[in-house]
């Protein structure tokens, strides 16, 4: 399995011979060149600019902005609704969490979380191999919030998003303060994720991916 960082909350998950997904696209209106991308299904945690602009993704995706259980080319997407209490009906604070499960390599995407999810609404996530965690606040988790989210998933791999890299037009910090509240010291930058479920180790490791935010 391959990820592709696109900046924001956008990623793009390949496997070879399984349905290619792209998570989150976002509107050039956040400061970002716009997105080129090409896949088989694509997900949205919420409707915002920097998360749900569907048209950027060619190929005819199978678009899933609600939860719910859907498999499409052989893999499984699992939506799970994610709302803090006192909110419900406020539809700034919905998010959908997205599971998806590469032949027993699963990749949750915690979308917009902006609080602490509780014991049972982790447990409903299974087991996690890698997390893609909103780290540096806008509306999302802040640093602090994203640790303490990591430390109840305890995932394999887990690679911050929704963080300022260069010109992003939004309220977030960079990654440093995550990286230190998970502390890391330092933390070499990957091009992309590359990973087998036999790769996996026990010890939850922080991956930091370049963002691909140009055009390819």
């Amino acid at each position: 399995m391959e990820l592709v960082w696109h900046g924001l909350s956008c990623f793009r998950i390949t496997e070879r011979g399984m349905a290619t997904v792209v998570t989150d696209p976002y509107d050039a209106s956040v400061g970002l060149p716009p997105l080129k991308l090409k896949a088989d299904i694509v997900t949205v945690s919420h409707d915002a600019p920097g998360h749900s602009n569907l048209k950027v993704v060619k190929g005819s995706p199978r678009a899933i902005t609600r939860p719910g259980e859907y498999e499409i080319g052989n893999v499984f997407v699992t939506g799970i609704r994610m709302q803090p209490k006192g909110k419900k009906n406020n539809t700034d604070s919905t998010n959908t969490l997205f599971v998806f499960d590469f032949g027993g390599l699963t990749v949750a995407h915690l979308g917009n979380l902006e609080y602490v999810p509780t014991q049972s609404q982790i447990e409903n996530l299974g087991t996690v191999n890698i997390a893609l965690v909103p780290a540096a606040g806008g509306g999302a988790l802040t640093a602090a919030k994203a640790a303490e989210v990591i430390s109840l998933i305890e995932p394999s791999i887990v690679v911050p998003m929704h963080y300022k890299t260069n010109k992003e037009q939004t309220g977030l910090g960079g990654v440093g303060r995550f990286l230190s509240e998970m502390g890391v010291a330092k933390s070499e930058t990957l091009r992309s994720l590359k990973v087998s479920k036999s790769g996996l180790s026990e010890e939850t490791q922080v991956l930091v991916l370049e963002a691909h935010t140009t055009p390819s």
